[in-house]
């Protein structure tokens, strides 16, 4: 455990070195190998910027994925390349990133990070050049309608597979009634239209509905309101680290009830600042990656989970939620283009369309009708115990 915590503070150095660094930068090697041309993978991340933390670690995640394919000559001495262009957490930047990207007849396939809006926004672009792109966000947005996003798949879980677990879970702890506290972007939406379908089946009320922002004063007041309505439960959807200074309101002003959250609120493994004890004792619908050191590898899947977990924990210090989902992305790709002629963006976009995987993320399957490939039993649920996240009995 101490070995974890020292590491933090160099991970921290270096996530705040990385998310300084902007434009492009070429990971995996250079030139044409002796097996054909190198699969070119752009990518366009929040280095810096107000998403950097979560951006930092996808770049982590694609670098040391990138790092394993091409040690593992997956694409019979074909190389992986990355090229990766900073958003500076700007959707114009994005945009201008993703244009460049897709020009480049060498870029095989797109990588975006957590920006909804982003990926929407440029659909249109990545129809036009035919290039398949995978999107790290979490709003149901960006592959729907599939006949607009013909070119554009998701991995992040999905809010209709997250709200009937949550529903359960509260069924299961004989919950009443609940308030629901979402933030007012697109997947909070989607979340809180979900939420509310799914309480009204299990016929648990909602005492509360309140929209989030991040303001000290709004938030103690807020949490005031929500302990007055005395709820047997509290449901938070927002991304980190929101809903930690959400339950640090709650608790100061006496509400003791149970806190739950949604994937958005995953981050690192270790829960650390001053809000961290507050958030004891909370519950969180995400995959058990993040957990995988609790999980005893029964499976091949499971034993690739688990190492995957120790290799980037290793070498970064720590463990980040979301770093599945970008090695997922490179899996698929590195799959479909092993499948298909170098350079022919189609064909590869079909391949992806296709895409079976037990990924480290969990099971994965995409098709024509549905291009966001996760699975909802890729999807369980953890607790907050001590200063960690384990595995809810």
């Amino acid at each position: 455990m101490k070995t974890y915590r020292a590491a933090v503070a160099s991970a921290v150095a270096l996530l705040t070195a990385l998310a300084g660094t902007a434009g492009c930068d070429s990971v995996g090697g250079g030139g044409a190998s002796g097996g054909g041309p190198d699969i070119v993978i752009g990518a366009d991340l929040e280095l810096s910027g107000a998403g950097a933390t979560l951006g930092v670690a996808y770049r982590r995640a694609l670098e040391l994925k990138i790092d394993q394919v091409n040690r593992q000559n997956l694409l019979g001495g074909r190389k992986v390349r990355l090229e990766v262009r900073d958003n500076r957490s700007d959707q114009n930047t994005s945009a201008s990133n993703v244009a460049s990207l897709a020009a480049d007849g060498s870029v095989s396939a797109l990588i975006m990070g957590a920006c909804a809006e982003c990926v929407t926004s440029v659909s249109s672009t990545v129809n036009q050049a035919k290039l398949p792109t995978i999107s790290l966000a979490l709003s149901s947005a960006v592959v729907a309608p599939a006949e607009q996003r013909r070119y554009v798949f998701k991995l992040a879980p999905n809010a209709s597979d997250d709200a009937p677990l949550m529903a359960a879970e509260l069924k299961r702890a004989r919950a009443t009634s609940v308030a629901l506290l979402t933030t007012k972007d697109g997947y909070g939406t989607e979340m809180r239209a979900a939420l509310e379908t799914e309480l009204a089946k299990a016929k648990i009320d909602i005492t509360d509905s309140e929209s989030l922002r991040d303001d000290d004063v709004a938030l103690g007041e807020l949490a005031h309101r929500v302990a007055d309505s005395k709820p047997d439960a509290v449901i938070v959807i927002a991304l980190a680290p929101l809903p930690d200074q959400v339950s640090r309101a709650l608790r100061d002003a006496r509400y003791h009830g149970q806190i739950f959250f949604d994937a958005a609120a995953a981050d690192d493994l270790f829960i650390t600042g001053p809000n961290a004890s507050a958030v004891t004792g909370a519950l969180m619908v995400f995959t058990p990656t993040l957990v995988s050191d609790d999980i005893i590898a029964t499976s091949p899947a499971k034993a690739a989970r688990k190492a995957w977990f120790r290799d980037y924990a290793s070498r970064y210090g720590t463990y980040s939620a979301f770093a599945s989902f970008a090695a997922d992305a490179v899996q698929l790709v590195v799959d479909a283009a092993d499948r298909v002629s170098p350079g022919d963006r189609e064909a590869l976009r079909e391949a992806l369309e296709s895409a079976q995987l037990e990924g480290l993320s969990g099971p994965i399957r995409m098709t024509a009708a549905n291009h966001s490939g996760l699975m909802p039993q890729a999807l369980t649920t953890l607790v907050a115990s001590g200063d960690r996240w384990r595995l809810a009995g």
